[in-house]
């Protein structure tokens, strides 16, 4: 009985969400090509620079308040947060880190997940070695890269 109710709850819940989930998916299949484009050029300035170690293209894609973040887990199972600003990540850029990733390997994947009031967005990009999820907002007629979370792929 306990298990029925159990059930009965998430069905409950997942049917309160729904039209919320909806919205999500409308949002983003009603954008125009021109907002896609606009939404997603940080997106891939952010990874093109990367490759080409061009910090200038970086710098113009993230905000200057931009914090980047990793959970980080040891051995011993105990998780922190690694933070990274706008402007070590412009730095490191400019250092070249993924100047030598071969041409094929060169992955910028990226998916617009929701947006809201034309203002704010998530988004998703997969590169080479990971996966990012970016918070970007409009900025005047800017759009600009705000937060990242990320994770490395595994290793195979």
């Amino acid at each position: 009985m306990k298990r029925l109710t159990a059930v009965a709850a998430l069905l409950l819940l997942l049917a309160a969400a729904a039209p919320a989930w909806a919205q999500c998916g409308a949002a983003v299949a009603s954008l125009t090509d021109a907002e896609r484009a606009a939404i997603t050029r940080p997106a891939l300035d952010y990874a093109e620079s990367y490759y080409e170690g061009d910090g200038a293209k970086m710098e113009r894609a993230l905000h200057p308040d931009l914090a980047k973040r990793l959970v980080r887990t040891d051995p011993q199972g105990r998780s922190s947060l690694d933070h990274m600003s706008a402007m070590r990540l412009v730095q490191i850029i400019r250092m070249g880190s993924g100047k030598n990733t071969p041409p094929e390997r060169q992955k910028k994947d990226v998916e617009i997940l929701d947006v809201y009031a034309g203002k704010i967005a998530s988004l998703r990009v997969e590169m080479d070695g990971w996966v990012d999820f970016l918070h970007v907002g409009k900025f005047g007629d800017r759009w600009l890269i705000v937060n990242v979370l990320w994770e490395p792929k595994p290793r195979q």
